[in-house]
C-alpha cells in the first residue's frame, strides 16, 4: 500500500491525521482507519491499484478543475466571481424555486458569456447549478445562495428577551390522554405557557421511532428524523372523524386501558404502544369509511406535497412490520434496494404503505395545530429539538442510503467521562455523497424539523464542523471534517423559509472561532448555568453569559436544581460504579461548594447563607431573567421541585430514562402557585410577551 496515495485520499475526504486525547497526547489515524472511513465515503479500495485509481478520480481530478466545486453567495444579491474567463455559462435553478423565479427573470439573465469573469445575477435562496463551458470542458459549480442570517427572535416575535418552559413530551399528564403525552396535550401546554407570558414551550425530539418497534423509547435515538413520532398522536383528535360515532365507540372501548396507563408514575411504553397502535389501526379504518370529504382532500394533498420522500419512508415502515426493524437483516435485495424488488414490495404492501402515510398526515396536522396554539400571535410557539443522528439500522439510513456513510457509527473519542470512548450507534451522512445530491437529504431533515417550530435546537452543533466516525470493522475512530460553511448556509436557507430561530447546542470544548462563526450566521448559542464556570470555580453570572444564546440551569441530561443541591446525580453514579471507582465524598463536598456559589449570585450578601431550594430557585432564575441573554428556559421539573433527572447519560436500563411523568396533570397546573410565581418573576424582568391573567386557562 502506498502511504502517500492513502494520505492524499484521506486528506481529500477530510479525514483528520490525528486528534488530541483528554491528556493532550496526539492520537494518529491508522491506515486501517483511513481505509475504513474512505470506504464509508463510497470508495472501493481492495488493493493498491484501486487506491491509485481513486487518487486519479478524486484528488487529481479536483486539482485539474478550472472552477470551484461550490460557491456560497448571498440570496438576493449579485455576485462577481473571480473565475470564468472565456466561459459560456448558464444557471439551472433549484427545483424548489425554479418555477417561481422563472417568471421574474428571463433566461438571458441566467446565462451569458464571460469575457473576463462571470457576473451572477441576484438569485433566490436555494441550491443552484452554474454550468460553465470552455471548449470541450464542462464543469458545474454548485451555488448555495443563502440569506445572510437565520431569523432572530426579535424579527419573528417582536421581543429581544423572552422566556419559556421545557417539558418532556412523553411525560405530560392530562385527564384525557392515553398514558403518554400527546400532541393535543402539547397544544394545551403551549396555550398555558403563553397565558403565563411565556414565548415558547420546548420539548424533546419527536422524530419517528418506528411504529412497529416496541422497544424504541429514546427520543435521541430515532429511526428517521424527517418524520414524526406517531406514539404522540391524540386518538381523540383525528381529523375528519372527530365527531364520528364509530370513532367514539373505539375510544370508549379502550378508555379503561387508557385510564390504567394514565395512572402510572412512569410511562409504560410497551402496553401503551400495543394499545395505541391497535386504536390507530381501527381509527384508520373508520377514516377510510367515514371521513369528511375535506379531510380526505387534505390527506391527498399532503401525500402529493411530500412525494417520494414520504412514500419511501412509508415503504420502510411496511417492510419493517414484515421483516423487522433492522433493515440490515432483511433479505439481500431489500437491503440493496433493488428497484424491481422494491416495485414488487410497493404492489404487495400498498394498503400498509397508505396507512403509514396517513399516520404522518395525522401527526403533521396535530403538530401544526399545537404550533398555532402555542404561538398565537407574538409568541415563538414550539421549541423543537433535532437529534444529532438516527439509528444505524433505522429508516433514515435505508431511505437516504445513497447519501449515508456506511460501515461507521457516530461517537466520541475517549475522555475522562468515557475512558473507552463513546459509540452512539447513530448513522451519519458522507459529505461527498451529500454534495453530489445537492444536499437533498440534509435539507429534508432540516425542513421537516423546522416546519412547525418557532425555535429549533440543533443537538451537538459541533457536528457541523467535524464528527467522530467509528468503523464497524473494529478499527479505531477518527475525526472527519464536515462542510461547515455550506451546512450553515443551508440552515439559514431552511430557517428563513420556515421562519424559525435556530439554537446550536455548543456545550463542551469547541474549536477556536467556532462559536463566533456560528453566531455570524444568526444562530443562537446554548448556555447551561451549572456548567458555566470561571477557572477559579466561580459560576459565571448570567450577565457574563453570551447574550445571543438560550440559557437555562438544567437540561434533560443534567441534574435538576433540587437534584443538583442534593447530589442525586452523584448518588446515582456511585450506585452504578464499582467500589473502587466511587467518588461520592469528594464530589459531594465540591457540590456543596457549588451550591454556595450559586447562592452567591444573589446581589444581597445577607442572603448567601440561605441554601433552601425556594431561595436558590429564585436566585438562579431571577438572575437569568434579569440578564441580557436573549432566551431563558425553565425546566418543568425545576418549577415543580423535582429531584430526578429525565436521563442519566451513559445508562440504558439502570436508570429510568425517558419514562418519568410530570407530577401534575395539565388541569392541576392551572391552580399550582409555582407557575404564577414564575410568571410574576418574568414580568418584573420584562420578559413576558403579553399581559397575563391571574389564572391562565388551558
Amino acid at each position: 500500500m502506498t502511504v502517500e496515495n492513502l494520505n492524499a485520499l484521506a486528506a481529500h475526504f477530510g479525514i483528520h491525521t490525528y486528534y488530541h486525547d483528554f491528556d493532550g497526547h496526539q492520537v494518529f489515524t491508522s491506515p486501517e482507519t483511513q481505509l475504513a472511513l474512505l470506504r464509508a465515503n463510497g470508495l472501493e479500495l481492495d488493493n493498491d491499484a484501486m487506491i491509485r485509481e481513486a487518487v486519479e478520480t478524486f484528488v487529481v481530478a479536483e486539482q485539474d478543475r478550472w472552477f470551484p466545486r461550490e460557491l456560497i453567495t448571498s440570496a438576493g444579491y449579485g455576485f462577481e466571481c473571480n473565475f470564468g474567463l472565456g466561459a459560456r455559462w448558464h444557471i439551472e435553478l433549484d427545483e424548489r424555486v425554479s418555477e417561481e423565479f422563472a417568471t421574474t427573470y428571463s433566461q438571458s439573465t441566467l446565462s451569458g458569456y464571460a469575457e473576463t469573469h462571470i457576473s451572477l445575477p441576484p438569485l433566490p435562496a436555494g441550491i443552484h447549478d452554474l454550468v460553465c463551458e470552455v471548449g470541450d470542458r464542462v464543469e458545474t459549480v454548485v451555488i448555495v445562495s443563502t440569506p445572510l442570517l437565520a431569523p432572530s427572535i426579535e424579527q419573528l416575535g417582536g421581543k429581544k428577551r423572552i422566556w419559556g418552559v421545557t417539558v418532556p413530551q412523553y411525560g405530560i399528564r392530562s385527564a384525557r390522554n392515553s398514558g403518554v403525552g400527546d400532541y393535543v396535550d402539547l397544544a394545551n401546554m403551549g396555550k398555558f405557557i403563553k397565558g403565563l407570558g411565556g414565548s415558547f414551550v420546548g420539548i424533546n425530539p419527536v422524530h419517528s421511532l418506528g411504529f412497529a418497534d416496541p422497544y424504541a423509547i429514546s427520543p435521541y435515538s430515532p429511526s428517521h428524523r424527517g418524520f414524526f413520532n406517531t406514539q404522540h398522536i391524540a386518538t381523540d383528535a383525528i381529523p375528519g372523524i372527530e365527531g364520528a360515532p364509530q370513532a367514539q365507540a373505539i375510544l370508549q372501548a379502550v378508555e379503561a386501558q387508557w385510564a390504567e396507563l394514565r395512572s402510572t408514575v412512569r410511562v409504560d411504553y410497551i402496553p401503551h404502544r400495543t394499545c395505541h397502535n391497535a386504536a390507530l389501526r381501527d381509527l384508520y379504518t373508520i377514516f377510510l369509511q367515514h371521513a369528511e370529504p375535506q379531510a380526505r382532500l387534505a390527506y391527498e394533498e399532503f401525500k402529493i406535497s411530500r412525494g417520494d420522500y414520504l412514500q419511501r419512508f412509508a415503504l420502510f415502515e411496511a417492510l419493517a412490520e414484515r421483516y423487522g426493524q433492522n433493515w440490515q437483516s432483511w433479505p439481500q435485495p431489500l437491503r440493496d434496494r433493488d428497484p424491481k424488488t422494491l416495485d414488487d414490495a410497493v404492489d404487495q404492501l400498498s394498503p400498509r404503505i397508505e396507512f403509514y402515510c396517513w399516520l404522518q398526515w395525522v401527526a403533521n396536522v396535530q403538530l401544526e395545530e399545537a404550533q398555532r396554539c402555542a404561538k398565537n400571535g407574538t409568541g415563538m410557539g414550539l421549541y423543537l429539538d433535532l437529534a444529532v443522528g438516527s439509528r444505524r439500522d433505522g429508516a433514515e439510513s435505508w431511505c437516504e442510503y445513497d447519501s449515508v456513510a456506511h460501515g461507521v457509527s457516530l461517537g466520541a473519542p475517549p475522555d475522562m467521562l468515557g475512558p473507552d470512548g463513546q459509540n452512539w450507534g447513530l448513522m451519519t451522512y458522507a459529505p461527498r455523497k451529500l454534495a453530489e445530491s445537492r444536499y437533498k437529504s440534509l435539507r429534508h431533515i432540516f425542513r421537516s424539523a423546522m416546519r412547525y417550530a418557532g425555535i429549533l435546537r440543533i443537538d451537538h452543533v459541533l457536528g457541523l464542523n467535524r464528527s467522530f466516525w467509528i468503523p464497524t470493522d473494529g478499527s479505531p475512530g477518527a475525526y472527519v471534517s464536515q462542510p461547515m460553511d455550506t451546512m450553515l448556509a443551508i440552515l439559514s436557507i431552511e430557517a428563513n423559509a420556515t421562519e424559525t430561530a435556530i439554537i446550536g447546542e455548543d456545550l463542551g470544548l469547541v474549536p477556536d472561532g467556532f462559536r463566533d462563526k456560528v453566531q455570524s450566521r444568526g444562530i443562537y448559542g446554548y448556555s447551561v448555568l451549572q456548567y458555566e464556570k470561571w477557572d477559579d470555580g466561580r459560576f459565571k453570572h448570567p450577565n457574563e453569559l453570551r447574550q445571543y444564546s438560550l440559557a437555562c440551569f438544567s437540561t434533560h441530561d443534567t441534574p435538576t436544581l433540587k437534584g443538583f443541591m442534593k447530589g442525586i446525580d452523584i448518588a446515582w453514579r456511585d450506585r452504578l460504579a464499582s467500589e473502587e471507582n466511587r467518588v461520592s465524598a469528594a464530589a459531594l463536598e465540591q457540590r456543596q461548594a457549588d451550591v454556595k456559589a450559586l447562592a452567591a449570585l444573589d446581589p444581597d450578601p445577607a442572603t448567601h447563607n440561605d441554601l433552601s431550594f425556594e431561595h436558590l430557585f429564585d436566585v438562579v432564575h431571577g438572575s437569568l431573567a434579569n440578564s441580557d441573554v436573549a432566551m431563558i428556559a425553565l425546566s418543568l421539573d425545576d418549577i415543580l421541585a423535582q429531584e430526578e433527572a429525565q436521563n442519566l447519560p451513559g445508562t440504558i436500563d439502570q436508570h429510568p430514562n425517558w419514562r418519568r411523568k410530570c407530577p401534575l396533570t395539565l388541569e392541576d397546573m392551572e391552580t399550582a402557585p409555582a407557575f404564577k410565581d414564575v410568571s410574576d418573576l418574568m414580568e418584573r424582568a420584562g420578559r413576558n410577551i403579553s399581559k397575563v391573567s391571574d389564572q391562565p386557562e388551558l
